[in-house]
């Protein structure tokens, strides 16, 4: 009989504590860790998502969007992220998980290499290596000013925009102060073209 009650005192305290336990750690912790980021930084919290000049929602500010067809070919009207391992696919965010010495990697930066000078017109060594290596998650929407502004004539020419129009936009979307403390300069190509397509309008 002893062992019996003591049987029952124990499982009233698991379940008390399992009650309580859901109340903090499933109810109570979660809404106090939303109403901070609500209250602390609401666009992060929220996505970060961007809107277009109707203020629609458009895309994400920490996912590239790439506009690339079904063969990866992306599209030269505008500002082209980082290569992707995932075709840009925000499902499947991964690395290509190849080794620096690769035979596949480097066969990759190569042709990567040829492309994007030919494609911006300038010689193999102007190209920068962001331009030519996939990011960790396959979808980083910032890439180096170098890139950036390796690719201003074109995207220029292609909405009928001055040069220094879509210079004024990169610099309008490069990082600096602290959001740059701990890296160098990065321009987010999420943003920039969203801010292109509003200038040619």
């Amino acid at each position: 009989m002893n062992m019996l009650l003591g049987y029952f005192r124990q499982a009233g305290t698991a379940i008390r504590f399992l009650l309580l336990s859901t109340l903090i750690l499933g109810l109570a912790y979660p809404l106090a860790i939303f109403g901070v980021g609500q209250a602390v930084a609401p666009f992060q919290a929220n996505g970060s998502i961007v809107k277009d000049d109707a203020g629609n929602p458009a895309a994400s500010a920490l996912i590239a969007q790439a506009s690339a067809d079904d063969a990866g070919t992306q599209d030269p009207a505008w500002f082209h992220a980082r290569p992707s391992a995932v075709g840009w696919d925000p499902a499947s965010s991964s690395a290509s998980n190849l080794g620096p010495n690769d035979a596949e990697l480097l066969d990759a930066v190569t042709a990567n290499r040829a492309a994007v000078a030919e494609l911006e017109d300038v010689s193999e060594a102007a190209v920068p290596a962001d331009a030519v290596t996939a990011s960790g998650s396959g979808l980083d929407p910032d890439i180096s000013v170098e890139y950036a502004t390796l690719q201003i004539p074109r995207v220029a020419r292609a909405h009928g925009l001055s040069p220094e129009a879509v210079q004024g936009l990169v610099d309008n979307n490069t990082s600096d102060g602290l959001e740059a403390f701990l890296s160098q300069p990065s321009v987010n190509v999420t943003e920039l073209n969203l801010a292109v397509a509003e200038a040619a309008r």
